[in-house]
């Protein structure tokens, strides 16, 4: 129930269709229920829905549809992306003298409409129909977003939904019972989609009337249509069970996993749940242990860096620093590293938390800061294992950090991770940790910061004049594409409508030569190392970014999305 359900009794009441009682007790039902008090009243068969709508509508000086019987041609679905239309649960009806005429469910949404103007960027104007009919014109008229979980959802009758209550899932142990199978399938379908969808990870969240779920795709959060919010209990309940989770505990924050098998294919599922003020909120990272892409040439290097940091993770020893924040891609660079250099001659150990790939031919711990498995305790151990290489999963912490230096120069090549905005600036954050400039002069051998950015699709990739906002926000570095073609996709259904379809790294590679230890030895700020960096030759990420531009891997949005402005 929202602030929203009073208003409408009100209007309602006005349009003399219930009356005191009538509205007092819907709100009540509406209150206990969670349910749209719009629905609760429809269930009396003297206030068909219609009629509802229809008062409603008028309140706010729109017009009412049926979309039965409507034939809606492909020129006007056409003006509505259908991951539009499936987010905003809107139809487009017609043309109109400069936009496009939608219908909606709820003629409250004023702020749908609102939005629209600004997403579809053009005059819209809105008549309401019933949200089911809407519904059925969507599957229709755009057949690709028919996702099994709503047919799924579809067959799950009202009163076979009812039955999945929380308290039913706390006995299961093991195997379910025949009455929880739809909630097993809904899940593994919810699991399923996110998986044919190359989504990175799946968010199911609880909001005051809905359950939202929603995909990240290619670094971007796409919503999806999600279950019926009373299925919010009985679908955590069956994820905590699946990660071995504690279901009867909600009040703290917990981490699960899951191993399952999808089309084939080994996925494992890293589970987090944390309690919300309405409800839990779970988050389930795909790790597709077959498919991680592990050739350097894959990340999106061009053959001068390329051949730089094939130069560097060669070396006999010293640390190399992947930056970057969470997100940006590091992990899967570290394993394409090791990838590339583990021969039999070498022995190669890591240590992470968790390990979130297997590697065959590489020793991989997985740290235990519960049983006192720290990074710290672990590579204290492992150095008496006499690697040749050794991969810190991240430096956190100052004791890591050192035994990390000390490894490097007693002879082991090192690789980590840092979160920091760029390159340069690694080198201060661990002298803030507490190692001395000395010793980071002396150990660190280079420094790639990196970012990920959404390819073009090739199958919609355009041609196009950037604009004028796009050419000053580039400022200086605006000649060097002001003649050049620049590419990006208008959306089709191989790249779901976004235009984007894969992700690529753009990278600035630090080399750490004698004058830049003298640098940091004299103690040099992170802002004054850059600009004696950029002056050696190194390529910031933005200057990386517009070189990918140009060769028509990305777009300019994209590289304004994830960098920041060099200074000049």
């Amino acid at each position: 129930m929202t602030a929203n359900d009073d208003y409408i009794v009100e209007i309602l009441r006005d349009a003399g269709l219930i009356d005191q009682a009538q509205g007092a007790a819907a709100l009540e039902d509406a209150r206990k229920n969670n349910r749209d008090v719009i629905d609760v009243l429809s269930d009396d068969e003297k206030l068909p829905k219609p009629d509802l709508l229809k008062a409603l509508a008028h309140q706010f000086g729109m017009e009412t549809i049926s979309l039965t019987g409507i034939d809606i041609t492909p020129d006007i679905t056409g003006l509505v992306p259908a991951d539009v239309a499936t987010r905003y649960r809107i139809i487009p009806v017609q043309k109109t003298e400069g936009g496009v005429m939608i219908a909606i469910g709820d003629p409250l949404d004023i702020e749908t409409i609102d939005t629209l103007r600004y997403v579809l960027k053009q005059h819209v104007e809105a008549v309401v129909a019933m949200p089911e009919e809407i519904k059925a014109a969507i599957k229709r008229y755009y057949p690709e977003t028919d996702v099994s979980v709503q047919s799924m959802l579809e067959q799950m009758g009202e009163a076979e939904s009812h039955i999945f209550d929380d308290d039913d899932l706390l006995t299961v142990d093991g195997d379910a019972a025949d009455s929880e199978e739809p909630i097993i399938k809904l899940v593994n379908l919810l699991i399923l989609e996110g998986f044919r969808s190359r989504a990175s990870d799946i968010h199911l969240e609880p909001l005051n009337k809905k359950f939202r779920v929603r995909y990240r795709i290619d670094g971007v959060l796409k919503e999806v249509e999600g279950p019926p919010r009373r299925l919010h209990p009985s679908v955590i309940s069956r994820i905590k069970i699946m990660s071995k989770m504690k279901i009867s505990e909600k009040r703290l924050c917990q981490d699960g996993r899951i191993e399952i098998k999808v089309m084939g294919r080994d996925l494992d599922l890293r589970v987090s749940a944390i309690p919300t003020n309405h409800g839990e909120s779970i988050v389930m990272r795909i790790l597709d242990k077959e498919g991680l892409m592990l050739g350097l040439p894959s990340l999106g290097f061009f053959s001068d860096d390329q051949q730089t940091f094939e130069r560097m993770i060669k070396l006999p020893d010293g640390v190399l620093l992947i930056t970057g924040p969470t997100g940006s891609g590091k992990t899967t660079t570290l394993y394409a590293c090791l990838n590339y250099i583990n021969q039999p001659n070498r022995k190669i150990i890591t240590v992470e938390d968790p390990v979130e790939y297997q590697m065959s031919g590489i020793n991989q711990v997985h740290v235990r800061a519960d049983i006192g498995l720290t990074f710290a305790a672990a590579l204290r151990s492992i150095l008496r294992q006499a690697p040749n290489i050794i991969m810190i999963g991240e430096i956190r912490d100052l004791e890591t950090a050192e035994i990390a230096v000390n490894a490097a120069l007693t002879g082991h090549l090192v690789f980590s991770t840092l979160h920091t905005n760029d390159a340069p600036s690694a080198v201060t954050r661990m002298i803030d940790i507490g190692v001395k400039p000395f010793l980071v002069s002396s150990s660190v051998r280079a420094i790639m910061g990196q970012r990920l950015v959404r390819n073009i699709c090739e199958q919609c990739k355009t041609e196009y004049q950037p604009t004028d906002a796009e050419l000053r926000m580039l400022g200086p570095a605006s000649q060097q594409i002001a003649n050049a073609p620049l590419y990006r996709g208008v959306g089709c259904p191989n790249c779901n409508r976004t235009g984007y379809k894969g992700r690529k790294g753009i990278f600035e590679v630090f080399v750490i030569n004698d004058e830049v230890r003298q640098l940091i030895y004299s103690g040099l700020s992170s802002s004054q190392l850059r600009i004696r960096a950029r002056e050696l030759g190194m390529r910031t990420l933005r200057e990386d970014g517009l070189r990918k531009v140009m060769s028509g891997m990305t777009t300019l949005e994209e590289v304004f999305r994830v960098t920041m402005r060099d200074e000049s």
